[in-house]
Order: C-alpha cells, then sequence, then structure tokens
C-alpha cells in the first residue's frame, strides 16, 4: 500500500491544539444540554484547504474530513490512499450536488449530507448500484429561511424522506441543516437556537428511525451540540480563515 508524504510537524502541532480547543467546546456545550460528548463527531471542513494541510489534520487525529465539491473530494482521496483505504477517514461531501456530479459521489462519499432533491436522490440511487454499494445520505433541510441556502422546506421534507427510504442503494441516516450567520451573541439564541430546534424537531418525528443530525460550523457548534447534533463541521475554527 502506497503512503503519503509526513506532513509538516508544526501544522499538525497547531491543527492538534485547536482541535483540542474546540472539542473542549463541544464537550461543555454537550453537558450544558445533558448530552455525552462522545455522541458528537467533529467533521473538519478541508474544503480548498491544500493537501499538505489535510495530511496534517489527519496526524492530528482528524479522521472525518468534509469537502463541499466532489472533485476535490476525489482529488484528496486520490492522493491520500493509505489514509482513505480501509475506512482511515471517512470522506464527508457536505456541499450541493448537481446531478451530473452524482457519479463521483454515489461511488467515492463516505457521507452525503446535502440530499434536497427526489431527481438528485434517483441519480444517486443508480450510480450507487452502478458502483455496488449503498450510499448513506442525509435530507438537507432549509432552517434559515434564506434564498440562498439550499435545502428542502421544512413541510417538504417527510415526503422526501419517505422517498428516499424506498430507494435500494439509498441508506438514509438522517438530517442536515444550516441556521442563518449570528451576527453577535444575542443572535445564538435568538436566531441560530430556534433553527436548529426546528431540525431536531423533524429528526424527532421522521417517519422511521434516524442516527445523524449535522448542523452547526464554526460559528455555532456549541449552540448545535446543545441542542443534539451527532455532527458538527467546523472549518475555521481548526485551520484559521481561508
Amino acid at each position: 500500500m502506497s503512503t503519503s508524504p509526513t506532513p509538516d510537524p508544526a501544522l499538525t502541532s497547531t491543527i492538534a491544539d485547536r482541535a483540542a480547543r474546540v472539542r473542549d467546546r463541544i464537550a461543555e456545550a454537550a453537558h450544558r444540554g445533558g448530552r455525552d460528548p462522545g455522541a458528537v463527531t467533529l467533521v473538519a471542513v478541508t474544503k480548498t484547504r491544500p493537501l499538505e494541510t489535510v495530511r496534517a489534520a489527519v496526524a492530528a487525529g482528524l479522521r472525518d474530513l468534509g469537502e463541499n465539491r466532489v472533485q476535490e473530494l476525489v482529488e484528496k482521496s486520490d492522493a491520500m490512499p493509505g489514509e482513505s483505504a480501509g475506512g482511515a477517514v471517512r470522506w464527508h461531501l457536505i456541499g450541493s450536488l448537481q446531478r451530473n456530479k452524482a457519479r463521483d459521489a454515489a461511488a467515492r462519499a463516505d457521507l452525503f449530507h446535502a440530499l434536497d432533491s427526489l431527481r438528485l436522490a434517483n441519480a444517486l440511487d443508480k450510480w450507487a448500484a452502478e458502483a455496488g454499494r449503498v450510499l448513506p445520505v442525509l435530507v438537507q433541510v432549509n432552517i434559515s429561511d434564506e434564498d440562498a441556502k439550499h435545502g428542502l422546506a421544512p413541510d417538504a421534507a417527510p415526503d422526501l424522506l419517505a422517498a428516499v427510504g424506498e430507494r435500494p442503494n439509498l441508506r438514509l441516516v438522517g438530517l442536515m441543516g444550516m441556521a442563518a450567520i449570528a451576527e453577535d451573541e444575542g443572535d445564538l439564541d435568538r436566531v441560530v437556537r430556534p433553527a436548529f430546534q426546528r431540525l431536531r424537531r423533524l429528526y424527532d418525528d421522521a417517519p422511521a428511525p434516524l442516527s445523524i443530525l449535522s448542523m452547526g460550523m464554526s460559528g455555532d457548534f456549541g449552540v448545535a451540540a446543545e441542542e443534539g447534533a451527532t455532527h458538527v463541521r467546523v472549518g475555521t475554527a481548526l485551520f484559521g480563515p481561508r
């Protein structure tokens, strides 16, 4: 098995320190919400980050990596065969996806976070069957009421959940959502928390049991951990501003 170059020790140390601080904040938030911190998975969002940074993140102990673009996911996983083989690294596709990119997503993503239409579900189901696998997926719900954000309207989610559950090569495992960006600390309780609570209610009321609730980013992952997130997607707090 081929191996990747040794990552930069200083960069690895910096990322490890930041990851420890993020995990401490997740633990504090989970305890405030009466939850087990171990129930929250930290997804390191490596989108647009250079390969050297991704390798350093893995060396720092981060095993769940999030990419927005399927082509970037494929390129990075191909460049890291030792880490990608055997599930040592789990590749999360967290960005919206065009149907003409569904083939690579169905074959290469370990978890797709942004399923938002029946047509995309059908395309992914077709290509997952060709790849001989079952693709775990999350349905993305627009909980911010912002037109710029992708995802289904909350009242449309139950129908798509039911339809996805009937696709033989898709495994519906949960929901994903993004709250509006908090402009100040007050917005975390006024705007962000109600959005996450809304997604949690959809999760709890789903027609079939779900196991993953993906919500929370660098600016609001603490609130997400309090409100029931099982996966938080963090980039800037780990890697600094782009």
